[in-house]
């Protein structure tokens, strides 16, 4: 099939398609229509890409935590272990059980998708037109910022009226739990083109083309 004969096909079943769309809203005019694509901020979508890439983001600043710990003679889930002595308490910081380590590698991965919604947020808001530049200056302060909104505006306070420590805050030195952050936050801002948000569109012969 010649590519002028594809095009004018594509076009025709989409002419069509928009006819029996326009037919359906003309029947029920009080129904609500669905546009593709979505006006205005698809939230959905970027909800749900910001929570996937936070997950990929915590598991590359978690290898990188388990690296450096393993080079410096630490056990390599020190962070892990650390981390739970939020749920846990003080006695997280002897734990050994693989499950329970395990499930507290799930549960950084999934706080680091809490966060990753909102670092992909603030970028698709404030940074998306951006040189490289900016945006790796504004990643980073995010990063940072993350870091120091939980370990001193939150869990300062909130870890002693829970569990009556503050181990989070004791046990993992200041630049170890900045450097995690800024890793965080580098990696989402590595892969931050998996996030965009590109529906297909028609097709015209000067742009797409060659595409089809």
């Amino acid at each position: 099939m010649e590519q002028s004969e594809r095009e004018k096909m594509i076009q025709h079943h989409l002419s069509e398609i928009r006819r029996l769309e326009a037919a359906r809203a003309a029947e029920r005019p009080g129904e609500p229509t669905h546009d593709w694509p979505p006006r205005g901020f698809y939230w959905l979508f970027h909800i749900v890409v910001g929570m996937v890439l936070g997950m990929i983001g915590a598991a590359v600043s978690l290898a990188a935590n388990v690296l450096g710990a393993l080079a410096v003679g630490r056990h390599p889930l020190d962070l892990i272990r650390v981390y739970l002595t939020f749920p846990m308490g003080e006695a997280a910081l002897v734990e050994e059980r693989g499950k329970v380590l395990f499930f507290g590698c799930l549960l950084y991965l999934v706080t680091g998708g809490l966060y990753g919604v909102l670092f992909h947020l603030v970028m698709r808001w404030y940074a998306s037109d951006m040189d490289r530049r900016t945006r790796f200056l504004i990643a980073s302060a995010v990063g940072l910022g993350l870091w120091i909104v939980n370990f001193y505006l939150v869990l300062s306070w909130l870890q002693p009226a829970l569990l009556g420590g503050t181990w989070i805050l004791t046990e993992i030195p200041f630049w170890v739990a900045a450097a995690t952050h800024l890793v965080f936050a580098w990696s989402m801002l590595l892969i931050d083109s998996w996030g965009r948000f590109e529906p297909y569109r028609e097709l015209s012969d000067d742009r797409h083309g060659d595409r089809v």
